[in-house]
Formats: structure tokens, sequence, C-alpha cells
């Protein structure tokens, strides 16, 4: 006898719209306006502020198509996982479909490998929002004010879904306010008629007049893909925090439908302006920071402390949806049994206490690693976690390959987001992330030490998941066992 998570038909899901309560003990406590607001924030991390003066130095004007490249792959796998959450909104997500579409090992795998990325970022954006603090309130030292930040973001996920989701919304609606008045004022700059500006305005002049549009020649383009493909993790978010708003399938559709246009104005823009305000060779840019360095060519007072505060939000929001993210991953875990069945308890309003305490512990470990042995071992922390944004692609890719064939015998009217040119360019994307890891382990520096740390961790979470799934086998017979409950019901086939 084998037990299989099926989709449920149209009208009925508990979590279909008009039903406030999830069956799974989670609560539907995050608005519309907070999933819009978490879909636009989740692709403007603090890496788009303080690493993009990397990418820039390394492959010059030509990284915005670095951006783009990896912008498209975004893209691509948003829609395919947006087919998937649309049908069966679920905290787990993607790892919930890869159990259900791969196998249970592929759910568990990379259900901990996700959970393992976020709880090692909360110690990176912990510490550096203590550095941008301390330098404001030095009295209160660096170890405080990551206390502090840590402490103040936990209650607020543990007080309610709606006080993140409140949170996320303002964090969030700074972080596009900055980066739409940036662009905007800098195009303005750019074309010379915004007044009072210290930048004579070149036009598109800098794109090309520094050593042309690929300087450092058109192998810099992968360069470039390298650095900035970290930068773009936190999108598929808004899938996991569907199952709690109102009305999921509205608000995956259209977080799906607009990630274009998000990741066209947030990145490409922002970038854009920054490479025609400034020769991309520019010394300020690497010195200052590009968006600092941007904004004091035209002549902004006290560009470098308005743009710590932008960072500094970007930062508390990334701290705020990681802890909810991890949470909400060992949640799911939990109900699927692979993960303590505590996590899977929910307290209050609905909020699963236990995964988060579990999550924000390993945080406050890896504080203390990064404080205690910054270049032991918390960089291997860091970088055993940094090729997981490209597995986590992989595996919804190869997911999605599977899970169309399942929603469209079980469920077809619940497709109403679809993946374009399907499977082909499912395959073409897959094809061009295998392509990307190859590369970093091709390339000889910090990437390649990043991939061969992440695939050992992965090989070693993978065994781990197999000898777990063997057992089961030889104890019970039965290959499955429980499903995330989540947006699904079970069904019993006898084989």
């Amino acid at each position: 006898m084998s037990t299989q998570p099926t989709l449920t038909k149209a009208g009925e899901n508990p979590e279909e719209p008009g039903n406030s309560q999830p069956t799974d003990g989670l609560q539907a406590g995050l608005k519309n306006r907070h999933l819009s607001m978490i879909a636009i924030g989740g692709v403007i991390g603090a890496g788009l502020f303080v690493g993009s003066s990397g990418g820039i130095a390394a492959a010059g004007p030509a990284i915005l198509l670095s951006y783009a490249l990896v912008g498209t792959l975004v893209v691509f796998v948003m829609r395919m996982l947006g087919e998937m959450a649309a049908a069966n909104p679920t905290s787990g997500s993607f790892s919930a479909y890869a159990d259900r579409a791969l196998g249970r090992w592929a759910g568990f795998s990379i259900g901990w490998l996700y959970w393992f990325f976020w709880v090692v970022v909360l110690a990176v954006e912990a510490t550096a929002g203590a550095l941008i603090l301390e330098g404001w309130i030095p009295a209160i030292p660096q170890w405080g004010w990551a206390l502090i930040v840590m402490v103040v973001l936990t209650a607020t996920n543990l007080a309610s879904v709606a006080s993140y989701g409140e949170f996320e919304f303002w964090f969030a609606g700074i972080k596009v306010v900055a980066i739409g008045g940036f662009v905007i004022i800098g195009l303005l700059a750019v074309f010379g008629v915004l007044p009072g500006s210290d930048n004579p305005g070149a036009g598109f002049a800098h794109l090309t007049d520094s050593g042309g549009f690929f300087p450092n020649g058109p192998g810099a383009i992968l360069t470039g893909v390298l650095m900035v493909v970290f930068s773009f993790m936190g999108s598929e978010i808004v899938t996991l925090a569907a199952g709690e708003s109102e009305d999921p399938q509205r608000a995956v559709t259209k977080a799906t439908n607009s990630v274009i246009w998000r990741i066209g104005i947030f990145y490409l823009g922002s970038i854009f302006v920054v490479l025609t305000l400034l020769p991309w060779n520019d010394k300020s840019i690497l010195k200052d920071g590009s968006y600092v360095a941007a904004l004091n060519s035209i002549g902004i007072p006290h560009a470098g402390q308005i743009m710590n505060v932008i960072v500094l939000t970007a930062v508390l929001s990334c701290l705020n949806s990681g802890l909810y993210t991890a949470s909400r991953m060992a949640f799911s875990l939990g109900k699927r049994g692979d993960a303590p069945r505590s996590f899977a308890k929910t307290v209050g309003r609905g909020v699963p206490r236990t995964a988060i305490l579990a999550s924000v512990a390993f945080g406050f470990i890896a504080v203390f690693f990064n404080y205690m042995w910054p270049d032991t071992v918390f960089a291997f922390l860091l970088n055993s976690s940094g090729a997981v944004a490209l597995f986590v692609w992989l595996v919804i890719c190869l997911t999605q390959l599977k899970m169309r064939g399942i929603i469209l015998r079980e469920a077809p009217e619940k497709l109403v987001v679809k993946m374009w040119l399907f499977p082909y360019l499912t395959y073409a994307t897959a094809a061009m992330i295998v392509f990307v890891i190859g590369y970093m382990i091709y390339d000889d520096g910090e990437p390649r030490k990043q991939v061969l740390l992440s695939l050992l961790v992965a090989a070693l979470v993978v065994g781990i998941a197999l000898i777990r799934e063997k057992r089961r086998k030889n104890a019970s017979g039965d290959s499955a066992g429980p499903a995330d409950q989540s947006g699904v019901k079970e069904s019993v086939t006898r084989s």
C-alpha cells in the first residue's frame, strides 16, 4: 500500500477564496496588499545595493546582459513555480511539490537545503545590519545590535503572520520607493534635465566610451552571472506565503505575472542608471558602492547615509522574510514527517512557534560563529550554502516537468497559470542552470569553492534522505508517508 497526496478539485480546497482558515493549523492572516508587497520586495535584496559594484567592475557595461540573463532565468523559474503554486498553494511550496513529483527524498533534501540557506542568511544580514547601526550608535557594540534586531524580528514572527506581513509591507515599500526614486532622478540626470544636478548628463555615451560595451570581453558576461545570481534569491518567498493569504490563487497568479516588470525596473533599470551616470571604471563605484557613487555624481547631499538607511531597510526585510521562510519550510517538513513533529504544531494565532524558535536558534549560533571564527567555521557555512539557489531552481524545473501531468490528470481546472512553451522552455531553463553550475566549477575562484562545498552538503543531505527512505520501506513497505496537508488531501492507492 502506498499513500500519495492528490490535488483537490475546485471547491473542495479549504484554502480557496472565502475560506480564511487553512486546515494545517496556519491562519490566513496575510492580506492581498501584504502578498503584493512581499512579491515586489522579494526580488530586492541587500545584495542588489551592496554587491552590484563588484559585478560592474568585472564585466563593465556588459553586466546589464548578466542581469538580463539571470533575470530571464528567474522569470522562467517563477513561471513554473507559479503554475504549481496556483494549483496547490502550500507552506512547503517547491519542497512539497518535489515530494509529490520526484519522491520523498527530493522534498526532504531541497527543503532542508533551503532551510539551511536561510538560517545562514539570518546571520549574514544580522551582522550587516549591526554594522550599520553601530556606526550610528557606537555605544552599543556590534554583537549587541545583532542580538537586538534578531530578537525584535523573532518577536514579530512569533506574534502572528499578520505582524510579519505588516513589517514586510513597510520594509518592501521603502525599498520600492527608494529604487523607483533613484531610477527617475537618475534618468533625469542622465539626459541633463535634472535641476541642480552636478552630473552633466552624457546620455548613453558611458555605455561605450571606456573600452566599449565589452571592455573585458564577452566572457565577462558569465563571470558577471556568477556574481549577481545570488542577489535574485527570494523571489520564490511569495509562493510559501500564499498559503496563509486571503486568496492564495489570485496572489500567486498576480505575483507570477508581474515578475518581469519587477526585475526589469528594479534590477536592469537601476543598474542601467548607474552605468549611464558614470563610466563603469570610475573608481568611486568600487570605493563607495555603485548607488552611492551615482548619487554623489548628481550632487545629492549625504548620499552615503541615505543609502545606509535603504540598505538597513533591505537587511531588516531580508531578516524578517528569512526567518519567516525558514520557519515555514521547517513547518512543512514537520507536517510531512521529515522534521521533528513539534515543528508542525501551531499556537496562538496559527504561528508555528517551535519551527520559528529552532530556525532563529541556528541563526544565533551562526552569528556566534561569525564573530568567533569568521574565516573558518562561518566561511564554511557561507560557502556551503552559496549555490543552494541554483539547486532550488533546478529542482523546480524538474518538478514542474512531472507536476504538469499530475495537475492535468487530477484537477485540470486548477491550471490557471501555465509555463510558456512547455516542455521545451523548461528543459532549456534547466540546461542553462546546469551550465551555470558547471561554469562555477570551471571558474578558478570563489564560485568554485561555493559550488563544490554546496554540492558536498547537498550530497550529504540526499544521502540521509535516501537512507531514511530505505529504512521506511523496510519497516513498513510504505514509500511515501504523511503528506503536507496545506491544500492537498490524502488518497490511498493500493499497490
